[in-house]
């Protein structure tokens, strides 16, 4: 049987207790820093200051009561569209602050790391100079105690001792100011970038203050002609200009064509058409529109007139405008409603 009690020859000892490390920056000299330092997360990131976004500005045209009731439509879809311009507007701004952030965090990291680097070599500069001081002050005591020879060649000691600290001295100097430069040259980069960054959104907000102009100045121009339904009047476009605008509108969906006569009917959108005459000398042509199965014919009628008719794919009528006529062909555009659905 074993027992748990101690020998009589071996005395009982005492717990032994954990050695403790002492606190970084008090070990003896010499001594390497305990595993794990320094901790995670130092030295503390640098908190970055957020961007604060552009103020969305809105542009509210001018009202002319001189003009009728007729525009309102047409100001408001302007509006709209300038919301939008706005809207992608800060879109891109928020994209080109968010690639400048990046590059600010990118240059802080290299920063931090730059001078957690610098840290730890002027660290073991500091050492190697502490050595050295010391090594110089016990060779100056040496030298003062020596006599003749030994004086001499003391002396001769301590000046290439004081010649290691001098270069090192100037080795250290000259890696710190190396990394100067470097997070100086870092800095002009960014710099740089950031101009560059502000020139595009100049820029972008040119081009959306150009094509808001542009789009005014052809909305102004465009003719409001009465059409066969309704009693209120309907904007035509006479050339591709005009016809672009009313696409920027986005009230209508808009199909160009170009047809020669024949007895073969030419689909354009979700209708047919044929061409059954044309009049070069008056301007003038008739055509048959294929709707809903029924053949309803358009007989003489003159190039930029609005052709308008009901479907029953939409409450608003569809309308064909013609913009040329030449020898048995014509050319033009059909506008169809955005909203499809079942007339009541």
């Amino acid at each position: 049987m074993y027992s748990l009690k101690p020998a009589d020859d071996q005395p009982n000892q005492p717990p032994q207790q954990p050695q403790q490390q002492p606190p970084y920056g008090q070990q003896p000299y010499g001594q390497m820093p305990p595993q794990g330092y320094p901790p995670q997360g130092y030295p503390p990131p640098q908190q970055q200051q957020p961007y604060a976004p552009y103020p969305q500005q809105s542009y509210a045209p001018p009202q002319d009561p001189a003009t009728g009731g007729w525009k309102f439509p047409a100001l408001a879809v302007g509006i709209a569209l300038l919301a939008g311009a706005n809207i992608y507007q800060y879109t891109q701004t928020s994209k080109l602050q968010e690639e400048v952030a990046k590059v600010q965090k990118s240059l802080q990291d290299e920063i931090a790391g730059v001078k957690e680097t610098s840290a730890i070599s002027v660290q073991t500069a500091k050492r190697n100079v502490d050595t050295l001081k010391d090594e110089l002050a016990a060779a100056q005591r040496r030298a003062a105690s020596a006599v003749g020879e030994a004086k001499a060649e003391a002396q001769r000691r301590a000046d290439e001792v004081a010649a290691k600290l001098t270069a090192a001295q100037q080795r250290q100097e000259a890696a710190l100011t190396g990394k100067i430069t470097e997070v100086k040259t870092a800095t002009e980069a960014v710099s740089t970038e950031v101009g560059a960054v502000k020139t595009e959104v100049g820029a972008v907000k040119t081009e959306v203050s150009s094509t808001k102009s542009e789009l005014d100045k052809t909305i102004q121009n465009l003719k409001r002609v009465q059409g066969d339904v309704g009693d209120q009047g309907s904007l035509i476009a006479t050339n591709s200009k005009e016809l672009s605008a009313l696409r920027q509108l986005g009230e209508r969906d808009y199909f160009e064509f170009k047809m020669a006569k024949s007895k073969t009917p030419l689909k354009v959108g979700d209708i047919q058409m044929v061409l059954k005459k044309v009049d070069v000398k008056k301007n003038r042509f008739t055509v048959e529109v294929i709707a809903d199965d029924k053949n309803v014919e358009k007989r003489d009628r003159t190039i930029n007139e609005p052709i308008q008719f009901l479907t029953s794919k939409a409450r608003q009528p569809y309308e064909i405008v013609v913009n040329s006529v030449g020898k048995d062909q014509i050319a033009g555009y059909l506008a169809r409603p955005k909203v499809l659905n079942t007339r009541q």
